[in-house]
């Protein structure tokens, strides 16, 4: 009996301490008046993007481009998560944040905060040849199920300077090993470099991340991960990743190409091919959530 009683607690830590979740990065694309225009509004889009986060449900996940009143909108469909973040422009709620959004029920919030990528890291102003400010968000959290502990850090380099994203990237290596120290670290986010440029190396090379693209056990990849609003458009490229340190386990990397569809009401009804009469099919157009695909991963720390 106390064997039996030594092997199932031996079970039941082990299945603890190899608890795997989910974690994602989605570049949601701030509201503005010309992707209305063209038929994207942020009022149909959202509800989409909150659906797909509801059901995968990662335990954290990083996103960028979002303005304030996005980042409330997104709060009230999501009902079991809270935010750490700031406006990049002053450190309150001006221009876009990059939120850390996390699942209040999976995780626990123990520190946090923010850094500006730029030459004096505490101040809002931009960074070397950058076209706009650029904010980069960090939290510590504690796995309520295992009680591990890791660093989640998410961000959106800049989409023009080179040098301010060369010189961002080395600033956020050293960023991670001051703030995460011995803790895993995951740091996500829209990098405006794709995996093969020399700037991505700078974090594959840095000896403390892994692209958890490459050491995923399962892949599902079928796009890159910026699309343009345009659901027939297909890239290679992937500018939006998620960097884990090597002790952490990559078990499934996907590109989620998940569309959704507006239709007019002079839609007119069509029988499909081979298909029961009971089925009518209406020509609509379909749509992205977003002009990026979102990045979703489940690892095991």
């Amino acid at each position: 009996m106390k064997n039996l009683m030594f092997i199932l607690f031996v079970l039941i830590t082990c299945s603890l301490y190899s608890q795997e979740f989910c974690v994602a990065t989605y570049n949601v694309r701030n509201q503005n008046s010309w992707d209305s225009i063209n038929g994207n509004a942020w009022s149909q889009r959202c509800p989409y993007i909150c659906e797909q986060i509801n059901f995968e449900q990662p335990a954290v996940f990083g996103s960028q481009e979002v303005l304030h009143g996005q980042l409330m909108d997104m709060l009230k469909l999501l009902k079991d998560y809270d935010y750490i973040g700031v406006g990049r422009d002053d450190g309150v709620q001006g221009g876009e944040y990059s939120p850390i959004l996390y699942n209040t029920n999976k995780v626990e919030k123990l520190d946090g905060g923010w850094f500006w990528l730029n030459t004096t890291p505490d101040k809002p102003i931009k960074g070397w040849d950058a076209a706009c400010i650029r904010i980069c968000t960090w939290g510590r959290f504690k796995d309520k199920l295992t009680g591990r502990i890791f660093c989640f850090f998410t961000l959106h380099m800049d989409h023009v300077g080179v040098i301010a994203r060369r010189e961002s990237a080395l600033l956020i290596v050293e960023k991670v090993k001051e703030i995460a120290k011995n803790d895993p670290a995951i740091v996500t986010g829209d990098f405006n470099v794709d995996q093969n440029n020399e700037i991505y190396s700078i974090f594959t090379n840095s000896g403390i991340l892994n692209d958890s693209y490459d050491v995923a056990r399962q892949k599902f990849a079928p796009n890159g991960t910026f699309n343009s609003f345009d659901p027939s458009l297909k890239t290679l490229s992937r500018i939006d990743h998620i960097f884990v340190s090597p002790t952490i386990e990559i078990l499934n990397y996907a590109i989620m190409t998940n569309t959704y569809w507006t239709c007019t009401n002079t839609a007119m009804d069509k029988q499909g091919n081979d298909a029961p009469t009971e089925i009518s099919l209406n020509n609509c157009q379909q749509r992205c959530p977003s002009d990026h695909w979102p990045v979703f991963v489940r690892l095991k720390l």
